[in-house]
């Protein structure tokens, strides 16, 4: 009878480990996958070549509302394919011109230069116009009305990037599904992560189903080597500058600068908006380079087993997106820094560190990273990119040598979670005011 429980117990025990792999391999599928441009701008975009297509004709004048969050994350940024098009303007014109919605959010993808110079014609003749949505809780939100003579067409994008809630056509609504928007900030716990769970899965996970995560850091350092190239004139050119001969004279080439200087690379040319796919993470291209070359270059570097160089990308993907979870989908934390809280332990990992010592690494990342705010995307995320990988770099060196912030210091709690947690609630819930100042700041630049 003895042996019948106990062995009942064991099947219980197994089968529940597997479920928690299967369900946080699916996460990690959801989260961590190739994409060309920012989400921001392509939401914009796909919104807008929705209203188009209800309208049924080329829009003579396009008027979008947009929330405070997608406005900052899309001004910035640079459209691949475009000519060296920027942010919204250029994405609603290409968007309402161009885009082929049967390509979803890669709907810029096949542009041509033809396009581009009716889309800067259009932006040029102020056919559109951006303001800030006032009438939603959403902070993922876009809602577009195109106009053609006495004809309108109104779509309306809510809570994720190709979500669409509301279709009207003159005064025909054709869908409606507002009601279903939240009323409060997204919080999305889908998998009940914790950096326990996250180091038990890294580790014990088949090496087979996380491959494709070696595969995404492979495609990031292939982008990032784009920079390197003679002629080659990328964002601020950090990545490019830190492997030049003076930098070397300055800091050497050991594995710490080649780290900054890959992850630095490769945002350089993402943030250009060149039309190369990388491994996001969360949604977000910065994110996707903080996680995983940090720690692949560090690999190579150390001449790590591929194996080993697979479970710390795990480890280190599966911080960033549980750290997004509590968090949200955006918020006014600079995400890059947050993000390279997961490199911190990656590395950690590769170093030999223990479960324990990963613990550390967390708590000094957050320690040092705890503050820096978020001013949209842009070239020069790759500033912050850089103090983010070599502060995570600097956590980790600690940790190994088992020097970690005490609870005594700030949000720091002895529980490692529970420091996480501290950190997400205050970008989730404290500097919503300063997220709203920071909007203004840029919006007063005159570019709207």
């Amino acid at each position: 009878m003895f042996r019948f429980r106990y062995s009942v117990i064991i099947f219980v025990y197994i089968m529940l480990s597997r479920y928690d792999i299967q369900n946080i391999l699916k996460l990690l599928h959801k989260e961590v996958v190739p994409a060309i441009g920012g989400n921001e701008t392509r939401m914009v975009a796909l919104a807008c070549a929705k209203a188009r297509e209800v309208l049924g004709m080329e829009p003579e004048v396009v008027k979008t509302k947009l929330s405070s969050h997608i406005i900052k994350y899309a001004m910035g940024v640079g459209i691949p394919e475009s000519g060296g098009m920027v942010g919204i303007p250029a994405a609603i014109a290409l968007g309402s011109l161009a885009g082929k919605l049967e390509l979803g959010l890669e709907l810029l993808k096949d542009i041509t230069p033809d396009d581009c110079a009716r889309a800067k014609q259009f932006v040029a003749d102020k056919r559109w116009s951006v303001v800030t949505a006032r009438n939603t809780f959403e902070l993922v939100y876009a809602e577009v009305k195109a106009i053609a003579g006495n004809h309108q067409a109104k779509v309306i994008l809510a809570k994720d990037y190709a979500n669409v809630v509301y279709i009207k056509h003159d005064d025909e609504v054709l869908l409606d599904l507002r009601c279903t928007l939240a009323t409060g900030h997204d919080r999305n716990h889908e998998s009940d992560l914790s950096i326990a769970r996250i180091y038990e899965f890294s580790t014990k996970c088949p090496l087979d189903s996380l491959h494709f995560l070696l595969e995404g850091a492979r495609m990031n350092k292939k982008v990032a080597e784009m920079a390197y190239a003679d002629d080659a004139d990328y964002g601020l050119n950090l990545g490019k500058m830190l492997k030049g001969d003076f930098e070397s004279r300055m800091v050497g080439q050991n594995a710490m600068p080649r780290v900054v200087s890959y992850t630095c690379a490769a945002s350089d040319v993402r943030m250009s908006g060149v039309s190369v796919p990388l491994s996001t993470n969360s949604g977000s291209g910065n994110q996707g380079i903080a996680v995983s070359l940090p720690v692949l270059i560090f690999a190579e570097e150390t001449l790590c087993t591929e194996a080993k160089t697979i479970r710390a990308l795990a480890i280190s993907n599966l911080v960033n997106i549980y750290i997004r979870q509590l968090l949200g989908k955006l918020s006014a934390h600079c995400c890059c820094v947050l993000a390279a809280t997961g490199a911190a332990c990656g590395i950690t990992y590769l170093m030999g560190g223990s479960y324990e010592q990963i613990t550390y690494a967390v708590k000094n990342q957050i320690a040092g990273a705890m503050g820096m705010v978020c001013d949209g995307c842009k070239p020069s995320c790759v500033l912050k990119l850089s103090s983010a990988v070599s502060s995570a770099f600097q956590s980790a060196m600690m940790a190994m040598e088992n020097i970690h912030v005490a609870s005594t210091d700030g949000i720091i709690d002895d529980d490692v979670d529970r420091s996480i947690d501290n950190l997400a609630s205050i970008g989730r819930d404290a500097m919503l005011e300063v997220d709203n100042l920071v909007l203004n700041i840029m919006t007063d630049k005159h570019f709207f």
